[in-house]
């Protein structure tokens, strides 16, 4: 039997946003220096992936957004450290700017690029996770926002298959 890892996936979730066919991005520090990456981040207990999305957005890009679709969910495994991680990325349309608002820590600042600017940088991209889903945007790859559900409640039910 394999043994179970000590160290849970993450859980996060990415906004795709294009406007005038530039994606909006973020400059991060990391342990392996400046990167790009979409606005990311963990999910937050009682939030909806779509929701972390948006909020993300806000706190890294200062830019408020609404989730229209669900792009895709992805496994990753860093190859460094071998952390795993699953994302949610949503496409997101941009609602406003949120000029002079402070970016979350480790947060340079928020830039647009567009998609061959972005390739020509995938050596500076946080993940392989960030052109993953932007070509998958490009291609049209949408899923409605309710694919993901939100259970409530409590149950004792026993699931027998």
């Amino acid at each position: 039997m394999r043994e179970i890892a000590a160290v849970r996936p993450a859980v996060t979730v990415a906004a795709i946003v294009e406007c005038d066919g530039a994606f909006l991005l973020v400059r991060e520090r990391t342990r392996n220096g400046l990167r790009l990456n979409q606005p990311a981040g963990h999910l937050e207990p009682g939030e909806s992936p779509p929701a972390g999305a948006a909020r993300e957005t806000l706190e890294e890009a200062a830019w408020h957004v609404e989730a229209t679709a669900l792009v895709g969910v992805y496994r990753w495994e860093a190859p460094d450290n071998g952390a795993t991680f699953v994302r949610f990325a949503y496409a997101a349309t941009p609602i406003a700017a949120v000029p002079g608002r402070a970016l979350d820590e480790g947060i340079v600042g928020a830039l647009w690029l567009p998609y061959d600017e972005i390739v020509a940088r995938r050596d500076e991209h946080r993940s392989p996770l960030v052109l993953r889903c932007i070509e998958d945007y490009r291609a049209g790859l949408r899923w409605p926002l309710d694919l993901v559900q939100d259970v409530v409640g409590e149950g004792a039910g026993l699931y027998v298959r």
